[in-house]
C-alpha cells in the first residue's frame, strides 16, 4: 500500500519536472514584447541601414538577392550595415538560410571595408545535424569557439538567434538553447573594439532575415 501511494505521489512530481525542463528549453519571449527592444529593422524599407546593394525588402522581411555573375562561398562587398554603432548591447532576429547556405551576423566592427579583420563574426550557416560543431559552424563566434550543441535548424526554416554584449562577454543563443558564453579577451579577438557597427555578411548566398530588436546595455 505504502508503494502505491508513493508511486501515486511520484507521478505528478515527474510531470511537473519534464514540464519545467520543457519550458526552460522554448524560445524566451518575442523581444517586440520585452522592455528595452526597440526594431533595427522597420519591416517596409533600409531606413536606417546602408549598403551597395543585393538587399530587397519584401512583405516585412529582408532578403538577399545576388547579383546575375555572383556565386555563393566568396566574400562581395554588399553588406547590410546598421547607421549606428553599440556597444553593449541584446540583438534578437531571425534569420533564413538555403541548402548550403552561409552568412554571418557581425557585430562591434570597427571598418565596415575589413569587417572580418575588425570586428566578431556569429556565424550563420547550414549545419544542421553536424556532429561536434566548431567555431565555424552555426551559432559558433568565428576565431573563438564553436556553439556548445547544434541547434541549427533544418535549410528553409526560420532561426532565432540572440546576441549579447556586455564588455568582454558575447553570449550566442540559438533557438531557445544558449550554445555560447565566451570572454572575448581571452581568445584571439581580444584587439576588438568594445563599441562598432553591426550588420550581415553578403555571401552571394540567398537568405532572408525578420523580426530584427536590439536592445542598449550602456
Amino acid at each position: 500500500m505504502l508503494c502505491r501511494i508513493a508511486m501515486r505521489m511520484a507521478v505528478p512530481a515527474l510531470v511537473l519536472l519534464l514540464a519545467a525542463g520543457s519550458f526552460a528549453k522554448a524560445d524566451p519571449k518575442p523581444a517586440a514584447e520585452k522592455e528595452g527592444f526597440k526594431p533595427l529593422f522597420n519591416g517596409k524599407n533600409l531606413d536606417g541601414w546602408t549598403t551597395t546593394g543585393n538587399w530587397f525588402v519584401e512583405d516585412g522581411v529582408l532578403r538577399l538577392e545576388p547579383r546575375p555573375g555572383e556565386r555563393g562561398w566568396r566574400r562581395f562587398d554588399a553588406y547590410l550595415w546598421a547607421e549606428k554603432q553599440y556597444g553593449d548591447f541584446v540583438l534578437d532576429l531571425e534569420f533564413k538560410i538555403q541548402k548550403g547556405g552561409n552568412s554571418g551576423a557581425f557585430v562591434r566592427v570597427k571598418d565596415r571595408d575589413n569587417p572580418v579583420n575588425t570586428g566578431i563574426e556569429v556565424q550563420i550557416l547550414d549545419t544542421h545535424g553536424k556532429k561536434n560543431p566548431g567555431p565555424h559552424d552555426c551559432g559558433g563566434v568565428i576565431g573563438t569557439i564553436g556553439p556548445t550543441k547544434n541547434m541549427a535548424k533544418p535549410a528553409g526554416q526560420w532561426n532565432r538567434m540572440i546576441v549579447t554584449c556586455r564588455g568582454p562577454r558575447l553570449k550566442v543563443n540559438l533557438n531557445g538553447e544558449e550554445v555560447v558564453d565566451v570572454d572575448l579577451s581571452e581568445t584571439s579577438r581580444k584587439d576588438r573594439p568594445m563599441k562598432g557597427y553591426l550588420g550581415f555578411q553578403d555571401e552571394a548566398k540567398p537568405l532572408w532575415y525578420r523580426n530584427i530588436y536590439i536592445k542598449t546595455l550602456d
